[in-house]
């Protein structure tokens, strides 16, 4: 039974459906799960690189039935055979999942402008997206520039803050300059360490008082002159 879902590869199955089918840009795009001026980019050549066609029937994602109903009929929308089983991803371009991709214009842009330093291609890595784009939002030619808000990608869960602190050390490191350093708990980091310091005074000082309270009471557990009885510690009425 069909299922609504996106390919596991979906600009690589995009380049092999543009190759080997005559599906319009929009059945691709909806299909895959992509912008249909990517899947423009793909056909035309001009993404950072040749990708390498994912064939989605061997992958049991389609059929060839599925892929003629949508070449015989340019408004119908292809249909998942199955979702793929989800993998762990090693090497490759960041796979995001289709809900956030229109948040990764506004990741790239944040980048941009508060490390202009990291290269288009530790963007790319960063985010999961093409050099191209990438381009375009650096040169302000993107098709939607106008509505591109930068805005933190590690808050758009486009990325994690471990690896874009390392992306932006690696870039800082190459550019010979100085990684920024966030100082921004340094204030909370020294008030701490002075409340814990406060604290343990304190306890200090009531533990000398249980001590100095506890010399004085007279305690009536000598088995003989000199020798407590270990398992007494009875006060004197």
């Amino acid at each position: 039974m069909a299922q609504s879902a996106q390919p596991l590869m979906p600009h690589a199955t995009a380049a092999w459906l543009v190759d080997n089918s005559s599906l319009t840009f929009e059945q691709i795009a909806e299909f895959c799960g992509l912008h249909i001026l990517e899947v423009q980019a793909i056909a035309d050549d001009t993404a950072a690189t040749k990708l390498t066609g994912r064939d989605p029937i061997r992958a049991g994602e389609l059929t060839h039935a599925e892929i003629e109903k949508g070449q015989a009929d340019p408004d119908y929308r292809l249909q998942m055979w199955k979702a793929p089983e989800a993998v762990r991803r090693t090497r490759g371009p960041r796979y995001t999942p289709v809900s956030k991709r229109q948040d990764k214009p506004d990741g790239i842009a944040w980048i941009i402008k508060n490390h202009p330093e990291v290269s288009d291609g530790q963007i790319s890595k960063l985010i999961g997206t093409t050099r191209t784009t990438i381009a375009a939002i650096r040169d302000r030619t993107h098709w939607n520039m106008a509505n591109i808000t930068p805005k933190d990608p590690v808050t758009l869960g486009l990325t994690t803050q471990r690896e874009l602190d390392a992306a932006v050390a690696k870039a800082a490191k190459a550019a010979g300059v100085a990684a920024p350093t966030d100082t921004r708990l340094e204030g909370d980091r020294e008030a701490l360490i002075e409340q814990l310091r406060q604290e343990r005074e304190r306890h200090a000082r009531e533990a000398e008082a249980a001590l100095a309270g506890a010399g004085e009471e007279a305690l009536r557990d000598e088995v003989v002159p000199g020798i407590r009885d270990p398992f007494k510690n009875i006060p004197t009425e």
